[in-house]
């Protein structure tokens, strides 16, 4: 069962910027917008590009290879609609000091049945 797990300081993380973490398997962007945290999926769906290194401004990250937009709190494509499309945001809180993510176990893999040649 996952828990939140400790990746930063309030203050590490400066005002319009995002820092990655590791989280269970996962590299996690978490950004500062105007003094509020939010945390989603590093990886842009589109092509795999940090959006940790994107661009911030009005509760959006623009991904840096090409320009498309996602909402920092949910993970939504902002051009689109395409739920398909969006990231995968997740639950951040702050305990005293510590900033801290939730990122859900992977789904359990199904077994492949083997070959009956």
């Amino acid at each position: 069962m996952s828990d939140f797990v400790s990746v930063a300081k309030v203050g590490d993380i400066p005002d319009g910027e995002a820092r990655t973490f590791p989280v269970n398997g996962r590299m996690v962007a978490v950004f500062n917008s105007d003094g509020e945290l939010h945390a989603i999926n590093d990886t842009c769906p589109h092509m795999g590009a940090s959006l940790a290194t994107g661009h911030v401004e009005d509760g959006a990250v623009t991904c840096p290879w090409h320009a498309w937009r996602y909402c920092i709190k949910n993970g939504t494509w902002l051009d689109n609609p395409n739920p398909k499309l969006a990231t995968d945001s997740y639950e951040l809180r702050v305990e005293g000091d510590d900033v801290q993510v939730l990122v859900p176990d992977p789904p359990p893999r199904s077994a492949t049945p083997e070959s009956s040649e």
